[in-house]
């Protein structure tokens, strides 16, 4: 099989063996997988894959065909739609993946935005209602709403009836964001200003953590799970205490399967029927051919998108 290939701190495409689907797995024919901020720390060599997955194949996140079955899975059959967030090798031909991390695609719902989906909407998932616990009538400040896991965060915390502020430091990507579901949208500098804030999904990194801090109301949780901009913070520690406030941080890929299963099955049953039915959606900002890996890298960095980057795999 083809596949995007990490050598000596560069991406490009070279063959691998074909993989085979073990017990309990399936074998998908990839068809599409989104880029991720951690395909971007892995190329640089900082996010090493975890045990299990290929340690020279990035991708987080695909979607594809069933197209053999290892012992003892029968979730799925031969032809199936699937998608799902994996450790590692997304971004090839073929993939296998514990059956149990696999969700079905929606029916109408394309393979670029099915490969675009996984990880940005389980990320976002997990870090606003398991990880800050969000509430109705809750306010949220959104940092880098214009990503793929911000536009994410946007849709689901409107749905779930919070108020949500973004920042988004491109202004031509402001109304975008707002017609996601955004009340508000901000330039980044001065959001301390914006609050107070029950939630801070904080997806920029450590130089925001002070402003974080500054802009939670008191009992509020700020969620780290994005560090592009830097991962060393001085935080206040006496403000944190005078606040009452929680400050968690999270990462998906190294999670044993039974917590990935359970983001699994918490993404069917609360937020694939608003996929099917067209209230939530996978803003796409470009895609790009196997073959043209290198330049969907350069793209994701590049940054001024609006959600995400695919590479159409098959």
């Amino acid at each position: 099989m083809r596949a995007a290939t990490i050598r000596d701190g560069e991406v490009g495409v070279e063959e691998h063996p074909d993989p085979e689907a073990g017990a309990g797995e399936v074998l998908v024919r990839v068809r599409a997988a989104g880029l991720n901020g951690a395909d971007i720390l892995q190329r640089k060599g900082g996010y090493p894959a975890p045990p299990g997955s290929p340690a020279d194949i990035p991708g987080l996140e695909l979607a594809g065909e069933v197209v053999a079955l290892g012992a003892g899975a029968e979730r799925f059959a031969l032809g199936d739609r699937v998608m799902a967030i994996v450790g590692g090798g997304g971004q090839a031909e073929l993939c296998p993946v514990h059956e149990r991390q696999l969700m079905p695609v929606p029916e109408g719902l394309d393979w670029v935005a099915a490969g675009g989906l996984p990880e940005v909407f389980t990320t976002a998932h997990d870090a606003l209602f398991t990880q800050g616990l969000l509430k109705p009538g809750e306010r949220l400040l959104v940092h880098g709403a214009a990503g793929g896991v911000g536009t994410a965060a946007v849709q689901l915390a409107r749905r779930a009836g919070a108020h949500v502020t973004a920042t988004v430091r491109d202004p031509e990507r402001r109304q975008a964001v707002g017609e996601l579901g955004a009340h508000d949208v901000i330039a980044p500098e001065g959001f301390e200003d914006a609050g107070p804030f029950d939630v801070v999904l904080e997806l920029v990194g450590a130089p925001n953590l002070p402003g974080d801090l500054k802009a939670l109301r008191t009992g509020g949780r700020i969620v780290v799970i994005g560090v592009g901009a830097g991962f060393k913070a001085e935080v206040n520690l006496l403000q944190l205490m005078g606040k009452r406030a929680t400050l968690r941080a999270s990462t998906l890929r190294a999670r044993p399967l039974e917590e990935k299963a359970a983001t699994a099955r918490a993404l069917e049953a609360q937020v694939l029927p608003g996929i099917a039915d067209a209230t939530l959606t996978v803003p796409i900002a470009d895609t790009f051919g196997l073959d043209r890996v290198r330049d969907a890298y350069e793209r994701f960095v590049a940054g001024g998108k609006l959600g995400k980057v695919v590479l159409e795999v098959g």
